[in-house]
């Protein structure tokens, strides 16, 4: 063997050695202080509100590395604008993942914006972990993409609580319902429509509308033209406030159901001062995090925690919702990396990250677990229906659960 042959074989042995002695440092995203991942959400554009589920989320990251991090690592979470579209999602996930070599995709906000990456993902065996979307496939489809899973209770089974209500409460209902055209809308339809079961025919009018549509008042209108009396909002914050709106200039009032995603107080309130009190006065939903602008919950240790976190921590306004919902979905990622072992890898954490039992995360409603197993991917299964009352929500009867 020449000498100059021999010497770079053993530049490479040594190399190798050295890999293998600084455990996880050939990992993509993770050296030995630090664990990089990222994702994506809408800082700008129709649903920029929900520029707050990622803000939480780097919140509580920040209050984590204050404490020392992970296992001696600090977490760096980079999390970039795709303006709510698909398209963007793509490009700016590719960026993540080829160019600042992130360890996971995590947070990533939209159904369509999450399924546009999914595949692509999961061929390079990337964790797309707590997808920011209760569409039902995140969770049913884990054998075909086992790289991808999600958080929040799913849209099917939502939907599915709010058709069992009405068919138990109200069986003379009138129901329209306003719903994104994506997968998104659907799925909470194809719940509504499984939850009424053989009562479905209570549906006597249904339109979709685009994120792109200026307003919504055109489907509002039809749908009041069916003499329907209760409402069921299957849309997104922008929506949500446009169809209030809309229905209050219409001199509409039905009984109004609206989606978890776009139920946070801060969005009621602003579609409460663009039409009135009477409007959102009895609007239900479900929910399964603790409310910062509910009173019940003052003195509670997660809120408080929750406080003073977004204070100390520059995660934006306390009042709002979605920071919660962001903090809680961070919470379950910290869990899963520390289950991940002292040197995680791209596959203990998906390995993790499905046999979680959580019992403890301060943000969501007390009695709820974050569990997970090989074949259960749905993080969160339990939630409770709340009212809104007088300016804020008020929940009401037990917690359910919500597959």
């Amino acid at each position: 063997m020449p000498r100059t042959t021999h010497l770079i074989l053993c530049a490479l042995g040594a190399l190798a050695l050295a890999t293998v002695a600084s455990g996880s440092a050939a990992e993509t995203g993770v050296t030995s202080t630090q664990i990089l991942i990222g994702g994506t959400t809408p800082l700008s554009g129709v649903a920029s509100a929900y520029q707050s589920v990622a803000k939480g989320a780097a919140a509580y990251f920040r209050y984590v590395n204050a404490h020392g991090g992970v296992n001696k690592r600090k977490i760096k979470y980079l999390y970039k604008d795709d303006g709510y579209d698909p398209a963007k999602t793509v490009e700016k996930t590719r960026e993540l993942v080829q160019q600042d070599k992130v360890f996971a995709i995590f947070n990533s906000l939209g159904t369509e914006h999450n399924l546009a990456t999914r595949a692509y993902l999961n061929a390079l065996k990337v964790p797309q972990l707590f997808v920011a979307s209760g569409a039902t496939t995140f969770g049913k489809d884990s054998k075909q993409y086992p790289w991808t899973i999600g958080y929040q209770p799913n849209y099917r089974a939502e939907g599915t609580i709010y058709g069992r209500y009405v068919a138990k409460t109200t069986p003379k209902a009138r129901i329209a319902v306003l719903y994104q055209n994506d997968d998104f809308g659907k799925d909470l339809l194809k719940g509504l429509q499984n939850g009424l079961g053989k009562k479905a025919k209570l549906i006597v009018a249904k339109q979709s509308y685009e994120v792109t549509d200026p307003n919504v008042k055109p489907q509002i209108s039809k749908l009041k033209a069916r003499k329907a009396n209760t409402l069921m909002l299957f849309t997104t914050p922008q929506a949500t406030i446009g169809a209030y709106y809309a229905a209050y200039t219409l001199k509409w009032r039905p009984k109004v159901f609206v989606n978890a995603v776009s139920s946070a107080s801060n969005i009621l309130g602003i579609a409460t001062a663009g039409s009135s009190k009477k409007q959102t006065e009895g609007s239900l939903s479900i929910v399964f995090l603790k409310d910062p602008t509910d009173a019940h919950w003052r003195k509670d240790p997660g809120a408080k925690l929750y406080r003073s976190i977004m204070k100390r921590y520059k995660g934006g306004n306390p009042n709002d919702v979605y920071a919660v919902y962001g903090m809680s979905a961070a919470h379950t990622f910290v869990a899963a990396l520390k289950k991940a072992g002292k040197n995680p890898t791209r596959a203990s954490i998906m390995k993790a990250a499905t046999s979680l039992n959580v019992k403890n995360d301060p943000f969501l409603l007390p009695g709820m677990t974050v569990r997970t197993t090989k074949s259960d991917h749905f993080p969160l299964d339990q939630a409770k229906l709340q009212r809104y009352h007088a300016g804020r929500w008020v929940s009401f009867g037990g917690l359910f659960r919500v597959r």
